[in-house]
């Protein structure tokens, strides 16, 4: 079954660059000329990806990701010209899986989505389908995280990391190695994209966000038991 692109970009001639490409990769595409339009699609259709531009009419592409977030996980690129670092970090903060600036090229575009959206469905392929770890458990079939009982809502990304480090639980892992080891690439040339994710995920986790633990110099911690970090 051919995978859905949802693409969103007020440019025609973009736009319509941007689709053939995706077109030709097999990959059915829909499109939205505005931000009204593209929340309508994403209520309303099951999507693979979402390719979604800032500057938009009606509604800007930060409200589209805000609103996009509260009823589905479906990955997100985000693709606009501006390329400042605050910008790539509210991207994240909004739940953006990557950030990519114009002028791009529409091969790497494609390469990206296909990477994303092959990692969004790795789970299904795992060896084990649940990861339980003190009070977090993990389906990795149905992508679906548990906090002591509770459902929690995740981005793909905040999944990965959450995975990534349970899967390494009890080893302090450094900025650069969840960078790597999440993104798969290290090109944002920012730390900070992995501390503004680890702070999402603490919030979602609530009263039990002590299980991800900060080793003050070296990095993050996944510790199963919550217990603090003893230094020295």
């Amino acid at each position: 079954m051919n995978k859905t692109i949802l693409l969103v970009e007020d440019d025609h001639l973009m736009r319509q660059l941007v689709a053939d490409y995706f077109e030709t990769e097999g990959y059915a595409v829909l499109e939205a000329d505005n931000g009204e339009r593209a929340i309508e699609i994403i209520k309303s259709r099951t999507l693979d990806l979402i390719i979604l531009d800032i500057m938009l009419p009606r509604m800007d592409g930060w409200t589209v990701c805000r609103a996009a977030r509260h009823v589905s996980n479906v990955p997100i690129i985000i693709v606009t010209a501006r390329g400042h670092e605050e910008d790539r970090l509210l991207g994240f903060e909004l739940g953006a899986d990557d950030y990519v600036t114009k002028p791009f090229s529409p091969r790497e575009l494609v390469a990206r989505a296909k990477a994303l959206i092959k990692r969004s469905g790795d789970a299904g392929h795992a060896p084990s389908e649940t990861l339980c770890q003190g009070v977090v458990q993990v389906d990795r079939i149905s992508h679906e995280v548990r906090v002591a009982g509770e459902l929690i809502y995740m981005s793909p990304k905040e999944y990965d990391l959450l995975l990534y480090l349970m899967n390494n639980s009890g080893m302090v892992l450094s900025r650069e190695q969840l960078l790597l080891g999440v993104w798969g690439y290290s090109h944002y040339g920012n730390l900070r994209t992995v501390d503004t994710h680890i702070n999402r995920l603490r919030e979602k986790m609530g009263r039990c966000a002590d299980v991800i633990q900060t080793v003050r110099g070296f990095g993050y911690k996944f510790n199963p038991s919550g217990e603090p970090q003893k230094n020295g």
